[in-house]
């Protein structure tokens, strides 16, 4: 129970901020917003089950977050229609949830001594 409820704060954690990152870069068509929610579905399940049932070092994290990048950029190329904005999009969304995760992990490591 507790692997699938991280899973699911994780993710409703994930969809949150990313949803934010892009209304802040301005993202208004919500066939893109609805893309993200789609795509962060498909991306943050498997690599977070992953990471919460496996030994994990930072090198496999960092490969995890790569390939989740290069996988969202190509989905919001679908629905952005340039490759640019597609890439800042994937790079600053997938950046700001995984740095907001650590931080969060760290206050709560503070407040578990």
């Amino acid at each position: 129970m507790k692997t699938e409820l991280t899973m699911l704060l994780t993710l409703v954690a994930t969809i949150a901020i990313e949803l934010a990152m892009l209304r802040l870069q301005g993202e208004r068509r919500r066939r893109v917003l609805w893309s993200s929610v789609a795509v962060n579905v498909l991306t943050n399940v498997p690599l977070c089950y992953y990471l919460l049932t496996q030994q994990n070092t930072w090198g496999i994290v960092a490969a995890g977050e790569l390939l989740v990048v290069a996988a969202e950029a190509l989905w919001y190329r679908l629905f952005t229609g340039s490759w640019r904005q597609a890439l800042v999009y994937s790079v600053l969304c997938n950046a700001v949830s995984f740095l907001v995760g650590l931080l969060l992990q760290l206050v709560v490591l503070l407040f578990r001594q």
